[in-house]
């Protein structure tokens, strides 16, 4: 019964637990390599460029003289502006 256990344990700690951290651990180094000109997508859907990076904040240009500022946790991935569709910045329609 103990083996039976152990070997649970195990599956769920390679299958559910490792994973989770390596994606996190991840997440992590992404945000701390942030510097300014890296597009961004925040975890509230909003695309942005950084124009500056302080301890726990970032701050984003939306548009032209529009700035957001957003904590560096809720920055959810970097974005390629040279593939719009598939993971990067939305197409414009202009």
């Amino acid at each position: 019964m103990l083996i039976m256990m152990g070997l649970m344990f195990a599956v769920f700690y390679f299958l559910l637990i490792r994973p989770q951290q390596k994606r996190a651990k991840d997440h992590q180094n992404m945000v701390n390599a942030l510097k300014k000109g890296d597009q961004v997508l925040t975890r509230g859907g909003i695309f942005g460029t950084v124009s500056g990076v302080q301890d726990n904040v970032v701050t984003l240009e939306v548009q032209e003289k529009v700035r957001l500022r957003v904590h560096r946790g809720y920055i959810e991935s970097k974005v390629d502006a040279s593939k719009p569709g598939k993971g990067g910045a939305p197409a414009t329609t202009e």
